[in-house]
């Protein structure tokens, strides 16, 4: 049995973890007989309404409580991620990523990415345990191994793969249901609701991109 830690930002597509993409990967890798743990990072956000798409200055809410909502059980918080006990990463797009992960909504190529976040995906690497990225989550894992001339995907837009190009990456064209592999450096990478995609686009690009992780693993 695999062990897989799953990284979320959240609890919707505007503010966290985009939902479909997060249950799609579940219920991919239980189909593989995972053992999944989940976590996040510990911060307060105000939420995005997410029908009006305002910003709820007057709330505040925390990522691994919001992540909760999504794994039916526990999160944890990811600066207390054993390395030994995981045989690989799996971290969801939507914008929480781009947002509480990294400032790639801002900074696109020149983005920062959150020390815990930063740290664990180093680590993996360095471990040679696979990552594997979902939507804009690829930008993060570019910025946090900028450098290395990895292979990966964030979909079909020409300005958003030209920003992933400036970290040293090698952006590659791909639509949402199918996935890109680097077995080099054991990054795989699907663009999900990055492209105008189906739900079912998007489950199968994440069925593969599991698929290919457990391999990996």
């Amino acid at each position: 049995m695999k062990r897989i830690a799953i990284l979320l930002s959240g609890c919707g597509n505007k503010d966290g973890s985009e939902v479909t993409e997060a249950v799609s990967l579940v219920i991919a890798l239980s189909q593989q007989n995972c053992r999944l743990t989940f976590f996040s990072i510990n911060k307060d956000i105000h939420p995005v309404h997410h029908l009006t798409g305002e910003i709820q200055t007057s709330e505040k809410r925390n990522l691994i409580a919001e992540s909760a909502r999504i794994t039916r059980g526990p999160c944890h918080d990811l600066k207390n991620i054993i390395l030994n006990d995981h045989d690989a990463l799996a971290i969801v797009g939507g914008q929480g990523a781009a947002q509480h992960f990294s400032n790639w909504s801002e900074m696109k190529s020149k983005a920062e990415v959150q020390a815990d976040v930063l740290k664990t995906i180093q680590s993996f690497h360095k471990a040679q345990k696979p990552i594997a990225a979902i939507c804009i989550a690829p930008a993060v894992v570019a910025c946090s191994l900028k450098g290395l001339k990895i292979n990966l995907t964030l979909g079909l837009n020409p300005d958003d793969n030209a920003e992933v190009n400036k970290t040293g990456c090698e952006a590659i064209e791909c639509p949402s249901n199918d996935f890109v592999s680097d077995r080099d450096h054991k990054i795989i990478s699907t663009p999900a609701y990055m492209n105008k995609a189906s739900a079912f686009d998007v489950y199968q690009g994440i069925s593969g991109l599991a698929q290919e992780l457990v391999e990996m693993a």
